[in-house]
C-alpha cells in the first residue's frame, strides 16, 4: 500500500491499489489531523485499503468526519464500509444524502470547501493551512479537478467547461503552496501545473474550433483531429469531453450547424 506523507500539513496519503487509465497509479485517500482525523475520499471498498485507512485513522485518534470532493464510486465508494467501522461518523459532500450539505467557504473540521465543477458538476476541492509555526502556506486537496499527472475528462452538462475554467482561475489566484491530487503524485509547482491544465484546456478549444473550420462534423472526424494525441483507451473519456467543448461552443453561439454531438450517457 503507497503511503503519501505531507508532514507538514498534517496529511497521509493512501492511495488505493486500483490503478487503471482514468486512475492513473491509483485513488488516493487524504487523512488530515489528529485527535480526530479527517477523511477525504476513501476511494474503492477494496478491503487491503479499508485496512490501511482505519489503521490510520485509529493511530491519529479517530475519525471526525469523511468529506467527498465528488460522487464518483473510485472516490467514494468505500463510504459504507468506513461507516461500518466507525459508526456516527459524519459525511459532508456537495450533494446526496449526506449529514453535511457543502457550499463556497463551508468548514467542515480543518477542511474549506472550495466548489470545483467541470468533471463532476458537485465537484469540491478542500484547503489545508500550513500546520503549526514553521512556516506559511496552504494545500488544496483536488480530487480530480486536478491531477498528479495527466489531464481530466470533463462531464457535458449545462456550462461545464466554463466553470471548469473559472474553477482552475480561481484556484490560481489564490496562490497555494501544494496540490494533493485524487490521482497522481502531490503537485508543489502550482502556478505552473494550472496554468499548464488553463492552457491545455484553451489549447483543445483551439484545435476543435481549427477541425470545425476544416470541415469536421461527425465525432470521429472532430476526434481524429482535436485529440489525435489521446490513446485509444482514453478516446472514450475523450468524446465526452468533446461533447463539453462542443456545448460550450454552442452556449457561446459559435458552433456551426451539422455538428454530430457524441452520445453520452453517465
Amino acid at each position: 500500500m503507497t503511503r503519501i506523507e505531507l508532514p507538514e500539513y498534517g496529511i497521509t496519503g493512501i492511495r488505493a491499489p486500483n490503478p487503471g487509465p482514468f486512475t492513473l497509479s491509483g485513488t488516493n485517500s487524504w487523512i488530515v489531523g489528529s485527535d480526530p482525523a479527517w477523511l477525504v475520499d476513501p476511494g474503492p471498498s477494496l478491503e487491503q485499503h479499508l485496512d490501511a485507512l482505519a489503521a490510520e485513522i485509529d493511530a491519529r485518534g479517530g475519525l471526525g468526519g469523511i468529506a467527498l470532493t465528488h460522487d464518483h464510486a473510485d472516490h467514494a465508494e468505500a463510504v459504507p464500509a468506513l461507516r461500518e467501522r466507525f459508526p456516527g461518523t459524519p459525511v459532508a459532500a456537495a450533494r446526496g444524502e449526506v449529514e453535511v450539505l457543502l457550499a463556497n467557504g463551508s468548514a467542515f473540521g480543518p477542511l474549506e470547501a472550495v466548489p470545483t465543477p467541470g468533471h463532476a458538476p458537485d465537484h469540491l476541492a478542500f484547503v489545508v493551512s500550513l500546520r503549526g509555526s514553521g512556516g506559511e502556506g496552504q494545500a488544496v486537496l483536488t480530487g480530480d479537478a486536478v491531477l498528479g499527472a495527466g489531464s481530466v475528462f470533463i462531464t457535458p452538462y449545462p456550462g461545464a467547461l466554463a466553470s471548469y475554467l473559472q474553477a482552475l482561475e480561481q484556484l490560481r489566484r489564490r496562490d497555494f503552496a501544494l496540490l494533493a491530487p485524487g490521482h497522481g503524485p502531490p503537485v508543489r509547482e502550482v502556478a505552473a501545473k494550472l496554468d499548464e491544465y488553463i492552457s491545455h484546456r484553451l489549447d483543445r478549444e483551439r484545435r476543435l474550433i481549427a477541425a470545425l473550420q476544416a470541415g469536421g462534423r461527425t465525432v470521429d472526424e472532430l476526434l481524429d483531429d482535436a485529440w489525435s494525441d489521446a490513446p485509444a483507451a482514453l478516446r472514450p473519456a475523450a468524446a465526452v469531453t468533446l461533447a463539453a467543448h462542443l456545448d460550450k461552443l454552442a452556449e457561446e453561439g459559435r458552433l456551426p450547424e451539422g455538428v454530430e454531438r457524441p452520445q453520452i450517457s453517465l
